[in-house]
């Protein structure tokens, strides 16, 4: 389903239909704007499309995973970190992998919805430990925006007066589950800060949404919009207005430009037909993801701008971050032979621990959060990791299947999420030969986990590890070491890359001002994750739609007053 198209000039052009890309078309319709917005994937309503109720036995593959959902057939985002007809590449021993979605809402409909405000440190870290750089804003400017977006969309948490990790305008937690408790008991005795999670998933009915009726499922996309996917939450609504036109199988090539170097509108492929297509706006919104975001801009080159828009400093593309990631699971002998119960809980965890160390005492300077997982899920494709991590570890018939009734549920998770201090190695360019199927030059990737990341994998290898062993429990897999990076993940692959297009007073040292607004172009901006400064041990969306929105309102006031 695509809305109908106009030949018109429109106010405003979005590319990028996901957090950013939703939450500047709903403030922007909702200020009076004519909208266009393109995605480069397919229509998806969450109401109609999701498979929350579907049984893994009834399909083939059991819930696998496929190309196209690599984290199994029911998930909900179409995409994945490798697309047919869309490469990208790696500079010599680089370990990047960059995931794109492909569907109307992008990334809002895969993602845990874990939402979390960052902190008055997270945005003059330079302030505190002279690393990086420090953003031209502060919690202070931001904090009406988070306000707004907690009351929009809705997200349950508790007021812990943790000063670096504010509290919002929450919605009743869900109770911690049996496996919580547990965790819960193990952080005390470790001093570990554990408190209720932060997810944005409504515990009670809020602007016509059903509250979440715990059926566990929110990867897969929620049929009552309980949860947040921009899709039902953003984007329908600001379709109800008649001012926003969605063109969905639009792949951008360029945001073009006039003679002054001011943009004109973006110029893009029908992937249906292979034709080009061009849209014509006043103001040029880009929120296609931080690095299809420096791919754009880096393509829009004009004799006013010669190495790509927006880049007369030489940063598009630049400071790439991501957030660092090790995980470690265990076995809970506790847990063994559970009664039969149905984990009763939103799609996510019911408690976390934000940092809670003094990174002054310790050998890497920025936290990180520690997030919880386990249960009973629904069996399917790969079901528990194999009964042979288990004792006795094997067996037929009538034995395997008593095991695995009895390990069932016993498997506790955790995964840190921490910060990483952005450096000159990081970044991405174009790719001087590859092109993408539609012809457009593709990116490539060059990434370094510095000393500062590996330190803190370990210490959360140590800390993951440390309380499986309070748990009583038997970790899987043995510590990695140092040459496997303490068991790091790649860049890209928690899926929270940023930067790319970073804020800043300076226009020699950053593409964008204090209101995500292009230096060289006035009617350019930005609203996904690619101004951001730094990273944060806190999960970005939460701050893409602040910044989205902060962003939405510096244009309508601009409009207004005719300076666009």
């Amino acid at each position: 389903m695509t809305s109908q198209r106009k030949r018109t000039t429109y106010d405003v052009c979005i590319v990028g239909s996901g957090a950013g890309g939703g939450m500047a078309a709903h403030a922007l319709t909702a200020a009076g704007a004519s909208v266009v917005m393109l995605e480069a994937g397919l229509w998806w309503d969450n109401t109609r499309d999701s498979k929350m109720l579907s049984w893994p036995w009834q399909t083939p593959r059991r819930g696998a995973s496929t190309r196209e959902r690599p984290f199994g057939e029911f998930d909900a985002c179409i995409g994945g970190w490798d697309i047919d007809g869309e490469p990208y590449t790696r500079a010599d021993g680089t370990r990047f992998d960059w995931w794109r979605a492909r569907m109307l809402g992008g990334r809002t409909n895969h993602w845990g919805r874990i939402s979390l405000r960052f902190g008055p440190d997270d945005f003059k870290a330079k302030s505190r430990d002279g690393l990086g750089d420090d953003w031209p804003i502060s919690y202070d400017d931001i904090a009406p925006y988070y306000d707004r977006v907690d009351d929009l969309i809705g997200v349950f948490g508790s007021n812990e007066g943790l000063r670096n990790h504010p509290d919002g305008r929450f919605l009743p937690p869900p109770m911690p589950r049996c496996r919580e408790l547990l965790v819960k008991q193990a952080s005390d005795r470790l001093d570990i800060t554990c408190i209720p999670s932060r997810l944005s998933i409504i515990t009670r009915p809020i602007h016509g949404r059903m509250a979440c009726h715990y059926c566990g499922q929110c990867n897969r996309g929620c049929t009552v919009n309980a949860n947040f996917s921009s899709p039902n939450v953003l984007l329908l609504p600001a379709q109800e207005t008649g001012r926003l036109t969605i063109i969905t199988s639009a792949m951008a090539r360029e945001v073009t430009v006039d003679d002054q170097g001011l943009a004109t509108g973006v110029s893009y492929i029908d992937k249906a037909n292979g034709v080009d297509a061009h849209v014509e706006a006043r103001v040029v919104v880009l929120a296609a993801s931080a690095c299809e975001t420096a791919r754009i801009l880096l393509n829009s080159k004009s004799s006013r701008h010669p190495d790509g828009l927006a880049n007369s400093s030489g940063m598009v593309g630049k400071y790439l971050t991501d957030t660092v990631g090790a995980g470690v699971a265990g076995f809970i002998p506790k847990m063994v032979d559970q009664p039969r119960h149905n984990c009763d809980g939103v799609g996510g965890m019911h408690v976390y621990m934000p940092w809670w160390l003094d990174n002054s005492k310790l050998d890497f300077p920025r936290g990180y959060h520690i997030e919880v997982w386990g249960g009973m899920g629904v069996p399917g494709h790969g079901f528990m990791g194999g009964i042979h991590r288990y004792p006795p570890g094997g067996g037929y018939g009538r034995e395997l299947k008593n095991d695995y009734r009895r390990y069932y549920g016993t498997t506790i998770g955790f995964d840190g999420r921490g910060e990483m201090i952005p450096n000159e190695k990081s970044y991405c360019e174009l790719d001087p030969q590859r092109r993408d199927r539609w012809g457009i030059p593709v990116l490539r990737f060059h990434w370094e986990w510095t000393d500062y990341e590996l330190n803190q994998a370990k210490h959360m290898q140590e800390t993951l590890r440390a309380l499986v062993a309070e748990m009583g429990g038997t970790v899987f897999d043995p510590m990695p070491s140092r040459d496997r990076g303490y068991g790091i993940g790649n860049g890209g692959s928690i899926i929270h890359e940023a930067g790319g297009a970073r804020m800043g007073d300076d226009p020699s040292t950053s593409v964008l001002n204090a209101r995500s607004q292009a230096h060289d172009c006035r009617n350019l901006f930005v609203a996904d994750g690619a101004p951001f400064v730094g990273q944060a041990d806190k999960n970005p969306t939460w701050t893409i739609l602040a910044l989205a929105w902060r962003a939405a309102d510096a244009i309508s006031d601009m409009m207004k007053r005719r300076e666009l």
